[in-house]
């Protein structure tokens, strides 16, 4: 069986990005570039909580977004993946108003994801998080995805 990587809402929508500033082509160059040479041993996988957040408001490449999340297999949604959200948010691993970021969070640890890869720095692939959520985690008894940015998973370095 393959290892599993968890899309995060960030992945698709950035691969489709039409902003031009400079640090939105960087982030869409890397992940291109990731997802294009994407190893193929691994199992890339997403869930309904990806497909309904890229299909709030309307955005330029939302279909684009949309058509790239459907075509991953969707790990589906349990009552105990409500209850880790709920812990993690009275554990304050994530804010309250940040209830879609712990979704996704708790559907990585639930599966036992290898990776979880996104472009939230703010509340996932954040380094000053990550013993908070490791330590939390733990008291669930739940695995602990490492959690990424494309870049990372690339092997490459910015200076590359």
């Amino acid at each position: 069986m393959k290892r599993q990587i968890y899309i995060e809402t960030t992945i698709p929508s950035v691969y489709h990005e039409t902003r031009t500033d400079a640090l939105t082509v960087a982030r869409r160059e890397w992940t291109r570039q990731w997802w294009d040479q994407r190893p193929p041993f691994y199992e890339y996988v997403t869930s309904e909580f990806v497909i309904a957040e890229l299909e709030e408001g309307s955005f330029p490449h939302q279909s684009s977004a949309l058509a790239f999340a459907r075509a991953m297999p969707r790990l589906s949604f349990t009552t105990d993946i409500e209850l880790i959200v709920d812990a993690y948010i009275s554990h304050k691993v994530m804010p309250a108003n940040s209830d879609g970021d712990a979704m996704h969070l708790a559907i990585a640890s639930y599966y036992k994801c290898e990776f979880l890869v996104t472009w939230n720095c703010r509340h996932l692939a954040n380094a000053n998080k990550f013993e908070h959520i490791r330590r939390i985690n733990g008291r669930l008894g739940l695995f602990v995805p490492t959690l990424v940015t494309p870049l990372e998973m690339s092997g490459r370095g910015v200076e590359s």
